[in-house]
């Protein structure tokens, strides 16, 4: 996958923005107000850092030499991801899951408010 594709995906769910609050090469996919994903858009080969539970990000790492604890994240629940390799169903897999896990965490009524959409 190329970095428009993830982009396309993410902004394909609901309630996702993107911005650029770090600099100007680290790309922030939010839902609601909470990020879901980065994306280093400078750096070869493309990686991205995605929020999982503890449990699989141990599995992810043991299994996926490109997955490893995220740079500046926690590292108990964030990977970064080489996406060199992978493949795409498990990119988006990967996509899907750290949505899911960032959208469950908001108030009931943002999340209301993103179903409504």
């Amino acid at each position: 996958m190329d970095a428009n594709e993830v982009l396309d995906y993410c902004l394909a769910k609901k309630g996702v923005t993107e911005n650029f609050p770090f600099d100007q090469e680290t790309l922030v996919m939010k839902v609601g107000t909470k990020m879901f994903l980065l994306i280093s858009l400078d750096k070869q080969p493309l990686s991205i850092a995605v929020k999982t539970n503890p449990e699989w990000s141990e599995e992810l790492r043991e299994q996926h030499p490109q997955i490893t604890g995220a740079y500046h994240m926690n590292k108990t629940h964030w990977n970064s991801v080489s996406l060199d390799g992978l493949k795409k169903d498990l990119i988006l897999k990967l996509i899907d899951h750290s949505y899911d896990l960032v959208f469950q965490s908001l108030t009931k009524k943002a999340m209301e408010e993103i179903k409504n959409l």
